[in-house]
């Protein structure tokens, strides 16, 4: 994996590899702790590493939701019971993705089904520490739905934006050749939606008809503050690299889907994009809003419909 990054032949298979890997380890350690140890029998060490995979995911989801209160924009209240179902809504989220699905991404995602005549292919672009695979759900309801869909991973992960700003150049030039199509159209969740924008910064609008992002830290998030690698020192509020791209109007027509109960992107008005339409979002975590079907219906009401080129 190292010698295919210092080659420049960037596998997209970093973060899936990478977090099997990781799960292998972590389960390994709390069986060795359970059983060498502690002296626990089989199913008591294997009972205690369930409860730790869950435990370690627990307080990660935790320490999001104290960042977001504790920096959150002006919203209206939720109430105990709402606020629960969402914490709960989104830890699940959370579990299921980064232990169930971004580690067997091959399972949940085969390759992109990109055939001649599709009129305005969508490029779904994901998020930070992220791969295509977050989007395996939207995607198949997109496919439903008559839309042309593609993806991309962005390899390395916690490397600037403006490094991945090539690959994501490289799979909107494939995309357009496979299908006939002269532009794509963007949707970008999270730090995907700032990579869309460093794109249209760098390469113009010529092969883009339309930008979306969900929940993107337009203005940065203070949970960057915390986040390992460059692009997190990037999306920090007031960072240069965004005071940067401030100064890069969106030239096509972009709508910002925001989320005033993020737990990832805070304050959540920074997900504010100047001169797009901002449509909020069902109050909803930042992970689970990839599988919610009201954000699935927003992004179908506001695409442009499928069917065959012009």
């Amino acid at each position: 994996m190292v010698a295919e990054i210092r080659s420049g032949r960037l596998s997209t298979r970093v973060v899936p590899v990478s977090l099997f890997i990781w799960i292998a380890i972590e389960i390994a350690i709390y069986l060795a702790i359970g059983r060498h140890w502690l002296g626990a029998d089989w199913s008591t060490a294997i009972f205690g590493t369930a409860g730790g995979l869950l435990g370690l995911r627990a307080g990660i989801n935790g320490v999001t939701w104290l960042y977001a209160m504790n920096h959150a924009s002006p919203a209206a209240p939720l109430g105990f019971a709402r606020r629960f179902r969402l914490i709960v809504g989104e830890y699940l989220a959370f579990l299921f993705t980064f232990v169930a699905v971004l580690p067997f991404e091959r399972l949940w995602m085969p390759a992109d089904r990109l055939s001649p005549g599709a009129r305005r292919p969508l490029l779904l672009v994901h998020g930070y520490g992220c791969s295509r695979g977050v989007w395996w759900l939207l995607r198949r309801r997109l496919e439903v739905a008559g839309h042309t869909v593609a993806t991309v991973s962005l390899v390395p992960p916690y490397t600037s934006m403006g490094k991945l700003v090539p690959q994501l150049n490289r799979r909107i030039e494939e995309v357009c050749a496979a299908t006939g199509a002269k532009q794509v159209t963007l949707i970008g969740h999270s730090m995907g939606g700032l990579v869309c924008r460093s794109y249209l910064a760098r390469h113009g609008i010529a092969r883009v008809a339309q930008l979306f992002t969900l929940a993107t830290p337009h203005a940065g998030t203070e949970l960057a503050r915390i986040g390992f690698g460059q692009n997190a020192r990037e999306m920090e509020p007031d960072s240069l690299w965004l005071r940067d791209m401030a100064q890069e109007a969106v030239k096509i027509p972009a709508t910002g889907l925001r989320n005033a109960y993020d737990n990832y992107v805070m304050p959540q008005d920074n997900q504010r994009l100047p001169g797009a339409r901002d449509v909020e979002l069902p109050a909803l975590g930042h992970i689970a809003m990839l599988y919610d079907v009201r954000v699935f219906r927003l992004l179908l009401e506001h695409c442009p419909p499928p069917g065959p080129s012009a």
